[in-house]
């Protein structure tokens, strides 16, 4: 009687075939964060002035930065011994399809794609690594849910067994036992914290300081990844403290709350404006008219 609280998951992860060819609502999830970044990122560059024409650069950068990042970042953090052991390990790495995308990778992978953007791109139109950071992080927010709604659809990243009636029962898994839908959980932390600063955004964007953002959203974006690593079976376990197990993802969490902290209380003693200075001078000037 008490099973039927539970919420019973088995569905099948591919969507359609078309031939040999298999899309699975992973992949799609995953490119629908990027379709839908692509244009909430383009309302802010009409927003502020910025050319248009600087869209599909950053698409592609970040497209690239991102896959690269969370492909290298869970072959290095999580199981460099496969990987880096054997040729056959070696060439995985270049599969990113048989699965294995950190994010903390494709954290550092975007980092590391938007500094070679400002630099490139940025100067001309008066925009740098932190102004595009600040909007970039808005939607993160969203991408992620729609990256750990596909772990959903894909029965994987789930959380240890649980009694609460929202446990989840992952039938393709072969395991009875209701689990935490830790993926779930970390959605709807990406989602309310992609709502916040959008909010931000749109009616307070003058009272933001420029890395502000950036800050707010590293801080508890894995704030709340560590807190919900406690209900995640780990796939690394380093050591422990009691009975509670701290594992790879704690550790790689640590660095970029310290980072999102630092960045944060840097961003209020320099009090640089959000806004471009272009797109504050032409506002000022629409007033005096």
């Amino acid at each position: 009687m008490l099973d039927l609280l539970y919420i019973h998951w088995n569905v099948d992860p591919v969507l359609f075939h078309i031939g040999p060819l298999s899309i699975r609502w992973y992949s799609l999830l995953f490119v629908s964060g990027f379709i839908f970044g692509y244009y909430i990122f383009r309302s802010f560059f009409r927003r502020e002035g910025v050319s248009e024409t600087l869209l599909d650069p950053l698409l592609y950068t970040m497209l690239i930065c991102v896959v690269l990042g969370a492909r290298l970042g869970h072959c290095i953090f999580y199981d460099p011994q496969y990987y880096f052991g054997s040729w056959q390990g070696f060439l995985e790495v270049f599969q990113p399809w048989k699965g294995g995308l950190a994010s903390h990778g494709g954290a550092i992978g975007i980092v590391i794609g938007l500094i070679w953007y400002a630099n490139k791109y940025g100067r001309k139109e008066g925009i740098d690594f932190w102004w595009l950071a600040d909007r970039l992080v808005i939607i993160v927010g969203f991408a992620g849910a729609c990256i750990r709604l596909g772990n959903f659809f894909n029965s994987e990243i789930y959380g240890y067994h649980t009694s609460l009636p929202w446990g989840v029962i992952f039938e393709r898994s072969g395991d009875p036992l209701p689990k935490h839908p830790t993926m779930l959980y970390e959605a709807l932390c990406y989602v309310i914290l992609g709502l916040v600063l959008l909010y931000l955004y749109r009616h307070k964007l003058s009272k933001v300081y420029r890395g502000e953002f950036l800050g707010i959203f590293i801080t508890f974006c894995f704030g709340c990844r560590a807190l919900l690593e406690f209900t995640k079976e780990p796939s690394v376990t380093l050591f422990h403290i009691g009975d509670v197990v701290i594992n790879m993802g704690h550790m790689l969490s640590i660095p970029f709350i310290i980072a999102g902290i630092v960045i944060w209380v840097w961003a209020h003693r320099r009090k640089c404006p959000s806004e471009i200075q272009r797109a504050i001078k032409t506002k000022t000037n629409s007033l005096h008219k």
